[in-house]
């Protein structure tokens, strides 16, 4: 990821993660990002994560500078992803997503090193201000 624009984590998802990560039989490259992320970010609680910032379970609305087309994505655990619009939090752009707010970018890391900027447009759903704390 060429910018890191600052981010904000939630304590329930930090050590939802942090157990995510302690449970990987390896710990490659998409960890290691992952764990920098979390030491990164500003930590805050559920209930005061403004209601733009991407968590946990959050679906987004995400526009691809070059290109003008829009993604709908829903920033799940790895064994929920697959499914339609569904991105892991071990995956490159899920990792980016994680904290980002509305208005600002990232660049979504394609297959052969390729770099896609996104502008993270909308949280169209977030479980901590729509008070589902247990997802």
């Amino acid at each position: 990821m060429a910018s890191t624009p600052s981010i904000t984590i939630t304590r329930l998802d930090l050590q939802r993660l942090e157990q995510l990560l302690d449970s990987l039989d390896e710990f490659g490259p998409t960890a290691e990002a992952l764990q920098t992320e979390l030491d990164r970010a500003e930590v805050v609680g559920h209930d005061q994560v403004p209601a733009g910032v991407v968590t946990m379970n959050s679906r987004v609305h995400c526009r691809e500078e070059s290109s003008g087309k829009d993604h709908h994505l829903t920033l799940v655990y790895p064994q929920d992803a697959g499914g339609e619009g569904k991105v892991s939090i071990l995956a490159p752009v899920g990792t980016a997503l994680l904290g980002l707010s509305v208005g600002q970018h990232i660049d979504w890391p394609m297959p052969g090193g390729k770099q896609l900027k996104l502008t993270l447009l909308e949280v169209e759903y977030q479980p901590e201000a729509a008070g589902e704390y247990a997802r």
